[in-house]
């Protein structure tokens, strides 16, 4: 589902534009659906976030959150079985991953900035990534409204953000930005430095995140915690094996 040229770029540069997978109307369905969720959770949305001990950060100021999204409606369901992101996945980790959580934030006006960040505690050996991430815009992403940056070829240095910067808040020289259309997937090897930059417009900036993990690391959201069997009959057996359950 990945071209030979597109899985080099994503090794090279520890990121891939994946295209437009989602249809206009696809994105009004599902951010619909998030807009139901957000209004029926009300303070208690992205709660099982709070209740997993490997997120570090569960209740971010000046962003909205859901969780749990694969328990959440049918609409989710491309998110973590969407081949080409798949084969992204595995490109990363190889053919043992699992999916370790599919979770919704949206940056808020005037807010979204964070520190530049790695998905995982420390550097790798020798390629052996741990975790990748893809992010679905859901909103066209522009310079101006808190797209994503991610700072190139950064999986490879061995150093994190910290160790390497006076600031990690601060603009990286070497960093750019996922600047395109609603519907697009960018996929990114979640050990280059990345974070979320400031919206400055009066809408929300939103995204959903798919993230994946090895098959021996502990999920995010423990799958087998919260599946109903509702899904668990409807993804099968393939997704089945995605979600660990």
């Amino acid at each position: 589902m990945l071209t030979q040229e597109e899985i080099d770029f994503l090794d090279t540069y520890g990121y891939l534009n994946l295209g437009q997978l989602l249809t206009p109307e696809r994105v009004n369905q599902i951010n619909d659906r998030l807009a139901q969720l957000m209004e029926s959770e009300g303070e208690d949305a992205g709660n099982e976030l709070a209740q997993s001990k490997y997120i570090r950060h569960p209740k971010e100021e000046g962003a909205d959150r859901l969780a749990d999204l694969v328990n959440k409606g049918q609409v989710f369901d491309v998110f973590y079985t969407h081949p080409r992101v798949l084969a992204g996945i595995e490109a990363v980790l190889g053919q043992e991953y699992k999916l370790s959580s599919l979770n919704y934030r949206a940056a808020k006006p005037g807010k979204g900035h964070q520190k530049l960040h790695v998905d995982w505690r420390n550097t790798v050996v020798n390629g052996s990534y741990q975790v990748c991430n893809s992010i679905w815009l859901l909103d066209d992403f522009t310079e101006f409204n808190g797209s994503t940056r991610i700072v190139p070829k950064t999986h490879k240095i061995g150093l994190l953000p910290d160790e390497a910067m006076a600031d990690p808040s601060d603009k990286h020289p070497d960093e750019i930005r996922i600047i395109a259309p609603a519907g697009s997937v960018f996929i990114f090897n979640s050990h280059v430095w990345h974070g979320g930059t400031t919206n400055l417009t009066d809408k929300d900036r939103r995204s959903i995140h798919s993230y994946f993990c090895t098959r021996d690391q502990p999920q995010q959201i423990d799958q087998s915690r919260y599946i109903t069997e509702e899904t668990r009959q409807r993804i099968g057996e393939k997704g089945r094996y995605i979600l660990a359950v």
